[in-house]
């Protein structure tokens, strides 16, 4: 895909994180919430720039010099938050997953595990579905488009998965009081990846980006979940 066209992040005020701005990161006489806000700050304009050139370069021909020219930072600076330009990347991916398995270890002991997990999912899509800078589509969503076409990245996504997965799988046999070995937090971790794949995939090709057409798709997938494993469909 051509640059041309594309907006350089380093014009948006909002991408730019100054040096002095980084090096105050460590001073030791801010106050700790504000350092946080400040490291934040300069972790999503990393993220921004990131996905921004990403767009309009490839993945594969972005460099992380160009990343962090974008916003004005060091080389340094991107290594002290991401330990490689894959790692980036996937960032999103990883803090949306986080989000979804603190919902999940929170959600009321009485709920059944498949309805803990589709809860734990409706109560983190808001993490997931932020709007970027400038009304920008959603961060996740120009993550996914990106690995969907750079094979590396959807090979690191699935190692990832699968890790993943490993974690929500003791947090519902915990859960439920049985051994993870137990072949039913599985199936069930299974059936709501499936879920959550489909509902991707129609939501990501369809013309609404909203977290609400989101939730819609996943919503109408677990609707035909029982209908699509009992019985014949006609």
């Amino acid at each position: 895909m051509e640059a041309t066209g594309v907006t350089d992040p380093r014009v948006s005020a909002s991408n730019t994180v100054s040096a002095s701005d980084h090096g105050s990161v460590s001073d030791h006489g801010e106050p700790p919430q504000r350092r946080e806000r400040k490291k934040r700050q300069t972790h999503d304009a990393l993220v921004h720039a990131a996905l921004t050139l990403f767009e309009a370069k490839g993945y594969e021909h972005t460099a992380v010099r160009e990343i962090t020219d974008a916003v004005d930072v060091s080389e340094r600076t991107f290594f002290r938050y991401f330990a490689s330009k894959e790692d980036l990347a996937l960032s999103f991916i990883r803090e949306s997953n986080d989000a979804f398995v603190r919902e999940l270890a929170a959600r009321p002991p009485q709920e059944p595990p498949f309805v803990a997990l589709a809860n734990a999912f409706r109560a983190s899509l808001p993490t997931l579905l932020a709007v970027g800078p400038s009304g920008q589509e959603p961060p996740y969503l120009m993550v996914i488009k990106l690995i969907d076409t750079t094979p590396t990245l959807l090979a690191s996504l699935m190692r990832n998965m699968h890790e993943r997965d490993q974690e929500t799988v003791r947090v519902l046999a915990a859960r439920e009081g049985v051994d993870p070995t137990d072949r039913r937090p599985r199936l069930a971790m299974a059936a709501y990846s499936a879920v959550v794949v489909t509902a991707n995939r129609e939501w990501r090709t369809g013309s609404d980006s909203s977290a609400e057409a989101m939730l819609a798709a996943f919503d109408a997938c677990v609707r035909q979940l029982g209908p699509a494993l009992a019985g014949h469909w006609t």
